[in-house]
């Protein structure tokens, strides 16, 4: 089967003024790699966002679409496109340990998908990080000598304007004045911060993208001790060299004013742990919980139009729940035997492994010594160059292929049997987790189970999922060879899907 790919490309930022080339650079040396390499490229993928941290939501969806078995291999300008922190780096590499990415082209980085190659990939990930965290650590120190001059190195706060020249922070003509007001007015005990907001509009006081402040905003610029002096930045105090705003009297009535007019708001929450699990059967609008004297209930939200499904308390749900848990849970002496089971195939594996290992250890080094004498045999004339090339290519196909059976191999039979060994233990737990009285991890274990999870009359209905479906079938001890039939066979058949 031809491999297909995902041509991820990104930028560090997502401000259109800058690196506005890049990813167009970038995507036409990569169209033009796919194109000379003959890359099956099913979906492209363009991301502004910095790699410095986990949590690009592109980059995500690229790991679980490939997770679900969509494409197995990425097409990307270099590794530091991937990732540049280790969090990322190590999802990529672990995705190329358990086969789910099969294949990584760059076109400024060789790759190939063994041990050595694992390894260089590592160190050019690792170097991306070392370079970010260097980069950083660089215009932290640029920006702590400044702070130690007194110039503040971030955009000036409301009232003030950043400056090429020296004075670097001036005022700002339009609203310092107004900005001094707001803090004179609040020192004045006259207003709570949602009334001289109100207060600020009637003033003509915006922020710098025209609109009027809102109420956290007010509470930063009353809070923020820039306005008389002082620079707070990295959890540090620095002397500030602008001209302060406000005096530290002015500034001190108006914390204490703060202080005193804060309420600290508590609401009384009842936890609901099975919220979100069902749909009502009737009228298909959510389920939601409602609590009554002192029992928690289950109810259609009715949000659909008239509904006559009536309420369920919480530990009669739980029941069924755990019901359904316990027609799904694996019996320990089953366990037990597809466990051993499991094992002796896991050996037979490891033993086909090692088969071919030797047999592929052993073509290799006849491959080497072709080589050796293809190419001995041409430097002294005996071989012709076209002749040469055409027998070198042949032999070293041969041996990506040996490679690439022994790559896939690992990535089918072990792989398949280590998730079918979690599976056996996870439904081993369903009987525990069913008795247990942690209704979150009811609720959990559930999700995993079944799917077109309803509530009508009081009765959940389900679908359950693959594999789990498998265990309602052939429920007596003497069954459960079939059990492990399927369930292994199931996984070497969706293994890339799991």
């Amino acid at each position: 089967m031809k491999p297909l790919f995902f041509l991820y490309a990104r930028k560090s930022t997502d401000t259109e003024e800058k690196q506005v080339l890049s990813i167009e650079s970038q995507l036409d040396e990569l169209r033009v790699f796919a194109a000379r390499e003959k890359l099956n490229v099913v979906s492209q993928f363009v991301e502004a966002r910095t790699a410095k941290t986990p949590g690009r939501p592109i980059f995500d969806d690229v790991i679980s679409r490939i997770e679900r078995g969509e494409a197995n291999g990425i097409l990307a300008w270099h590794p530091d496109r991937l990732a540049r922190n280790s969090v990322d780096g190590g999802r990529i590499i672990y995705l190329l340990d358990t086969g789910r990415i099969q294949f990584l082209k760059f076109p400024t980085f060789w790759f190939e998908c063994t041990p050595q190659g694992k390894f260089m990939l590592s160190i050019a990930f690792g170097q991306s990080k070392y370079f970010s965290d260097n980069l950083s650590e660089n215009v932290c120190r640029g920006m702590r000598q400044k702070l130690r001059r007194g110039e503040w190195p971030a955009q000036a706060p409301l009232g003030y304007l950043n400056s090429k020249t020296p004075p670097k922070i001036i005022f700002d003509t339009q609203r310092s004045r107004l900005v001094r007001r707001l803090f004179e007015e609040f020192a004045s005990g006259n207003y709570t911060v949602e009334s001289i907001k109100r207060a600020s509009w009637s003033w003509g006081l915006t922020a710098r993208h025209g609109k009027p402040l809102v109420t956290s905003q007010v509470h930063s610029i009353l809070a923020n001790s820039f306005y008389y002096g002082l620079l707070k930045f990295f959890g540090e105090t620095f002397e500030g060299a602008h001209e302060p705003l406000i005096s530290k009297e002015t500034f001190d009535k108006v914390q204490t004013i703060l202080r005193k007019n804060k309420v600290v708001h508590t609401q009384r929450r009842h936890e609901f742990p099975f919220l979100g699990l069902l749909t009502c059967g009737n009228c298909g609008g959510a389920i939601t919980g409602e609590l009554q004297k002192g029992h928690r209930y289950y109810r259609c939200t009715k949000k659909r139009g008239r509904c006559r499904e009536p309420y369920l308390r919480e530990e009669a749900l739980s029941e069924q729940i755990g019901d359904a848990l316990r027609g799904i849970a694996l019996p320990t002496d089953a366990y037990e035997k597809m466990l051993s089971e499991w094992a002796k195939e896991r050996n037979e594996s490891r033993h086909q492994r090692a088969d071919l290992e030797k047999m592929a250890a052993d073509e290799l080094a006849s491959l080497k010594g072709k080589l050796d004498r293809l190419l001995d045999a041409h430097v002294n004339g005996v071989v012709d160059t076209s002749e040469y090339v055409a027998k070198k290519e042949s032999l070293l196909n041969r041996k990506v292929s040996i490679e690439q059976r022994l790559s896939q191999f690992d990535g089918s039979a072990l792989s398949s049997l280590e998730l079918a060994k979690e599976f056996l233990e996870s439904a081993h737990q369903a009987g525990p987790v069913a008795k247990d009285e942690n209704q979150k991890a009811k609720k959990e274990f559930f999700e995993k189970v079944g799917s077109n999870r309803f509530l009508k009359n009081r009765k959940i209905s389900f679908s359950h999922n693959m594999p789990w479906a498998i265990l309602t079938r052939n429920r007596e001890l003497s069954e459960w060879c079939s059990q492990w039939d399927e369930i292994r066979t199931w996984f070497q058949e969706n293994s890339m899907k799991v």
